[in-house]
């Protein structure tokens, strides 16, 4: 990788990454990214599965938040939105309907009670707010709605909402990073009051892209130069900027840069971190990760047929199933469905924060789990003609009490030249990781 200076070093060729490096390009700065695996994408990735080319990581974005939708339109790529297809959720033995709410709080009690998640004790207690002292910090999303709606709209609807975003346990879940909006009700007064005043939207929720979210991160790195396979394993000062030891300890290689932009995950940064900035280090290092798996599922579309009107199911810890959440793609996504010509394709996801061992079993047990799961669920019986799956080890940041701060902390420590992007700071959906993308080249702009 020779003595050539860079302007600046993206380390990580994640949707952040690749963001980041594209805002700096446009700057006019000479850039190179540094992707450790053999590709791009992060967590945006794309297999085919019976010959369907379909999302095995993320599929889909907030289209509410602009930032994903803005980077797709600059990129020239069309999303698409989930059709009118509802999603489920399965509780007290049965699939129902996922009643309107602000993360489990209720937009409408009647709707709540309609659906039939919450038991006629769970739902006197909700119907019932005890609006107390409002709380002065930060505290768990699971904390502050147990203690104002009861615990069963925890057990039944907070934590299959949030597991299906962090893959975690909503009593250790920060309210302030993870629901801001629910904080700040909370501190007004009685959080039913304010959700049944919300106007619903008829702007779609989400969005995603005809052929997959992969196409995102796959536009992004064609404009770039980016190398794969190139782990980087040092990172120290050097005149002028940063000296980063890149490749097999037996061959290592350096490449140097005026400026440097982590967008790896928490762990590997503080690692990256520990000589340069020890306290940053230390802070990141104390993020914890949850580790999943999306199994993938292709079935002869005629043994899945009376799923086509619903998006999926969430599953709640409570319950005892082995997945957390299915997304019947096939319904959810008219493109999945098309491309399918014969196939219907589905996804599960299993592993939450803390079930390691879940996902250290081998990828026939996790097929064999997720078909009794989605028989038990949703009444497949039948045989796929394909499977794939796909690990994420450490792959959902958790953002535990107090996260807000310890990320205020970890930017305002930063060496000079040094900025950081990704999942662990402002948000783990695709949007908010674009958002800190963004915000990390204008820090390093700044700072020239």
């Amino acid at each position: 990788m020779g003595g050539r200076v860079w302007d600046v070093v993206v380390v990580g060729a994640g949707i952040g990454g690749l963001t980041a490096a594209r805002d700096l390009a446009a700057a006019g700065r000479e850039v190179l990214v540094l992707e450790g695996s053999p590709e791009v994408g992060g967590k945006l990735r794309r297999e085919s599965v019976g010959g369907v080319v379909v999302d095995v990581g993320a599929e889909a974005m907030l289209a509410r938040r602009p930032e994903g939708v803005a980077l797709a339109a600059e990129l020239g790529i069309d999303v698409v939105h989930p059709t009118p297809a509802a999603s489920q959720v399965w509780s007290r033995g049965a699939l129902r309907r996922l009643p309107r709410s602000l993360m489990g709080v209720p937009f409408d009690l009647d709707d709540l009670a309609s659906s039939g998640v919450l038991s006629p004790e769970g739902l006197a207690r909700a119907s019932v707010e005890r609006v107390g002292a409002a709380p002065d910090g930060d505290v768990s999303v699971g904390d502050l709605v147990a203690d104002r709606l009861g615990d069963e709209v925890v057990e039944r609807l907070v934590e299959p909402l949030l597991g299906g975003v962090y893959a975690g346990s909503a009593r250790r879940i920060s309210t302030a990073a993870a629901v801001p909006q629910l904080l700040a009700m909370a501190r007004r007064g009685s959080l039913l009051d304010q959700a049944s005043a919300i106007v619903p939207s008829d702007a779609p929720v989400f969005a995603g892209i005809a052929g997959g979210m992969g196409l995102l991160a796959e536009a992004l790195a064609a404009g770039l130069e980016v190398r794969t396979s190139a782990t980087v394993r040092a990172l120290e000062q050097a005149p002028g900027g940063w000296r980063l030891t890149v490749g097999p300890a037996s061959a290592p290689e350096t490449v140097t840069a005026r400026s440097v932009v982590l967008a790896t995950p928490a762990a590997p940064t503080a690692r990256l971190l520990r000589a340069v900035a020890p306290g940053v280090a230390r802070d990141l290092a104390g993020i914890e990760a949850a580790s999943v798996a999306v199994v993938t599922l292709a079935f002869e579309a005629p043994a899945v047929a009376a799923l086509a009107d619903r998006s999926g199911v969430l599953v709640p810890p409570v319950e005892g199933r082995g997945i957390k959440a299915s997304t019947f793609s096939f319904a959810k996504w008219d493109w999945v469905r098309e491309a399918g010509d014969g196939l219907a394709l589905l996804r599960t996801s299993l592993g939450r924060h803390g079930e390691e061992a879940t996902l250290r079993q081998r990828d026939e047990a996790l097929v064999a789990t997720s078909l009794t799961d989605l028989g038990a669920l949703a009444g497949i019986t039948a045989t796929p003609v394909a499977t794939h799956v796909q690990r994420w080890g450490g792959g959902l940041p958790q953002y535990a009490v107090g996260h807000v701060d310890l990320v205020a902390r970890v930017r305002a420590g930063l060496p000079p030249g040094i900025a950081v992007c990704g999942a662990a700071y402002d948000g783990v959906g695709i949007p908010a990781v674009i958002g800190s993308a963004h915000r990390a080249a204008v820090v390093l702009a700044r700072a020239e």
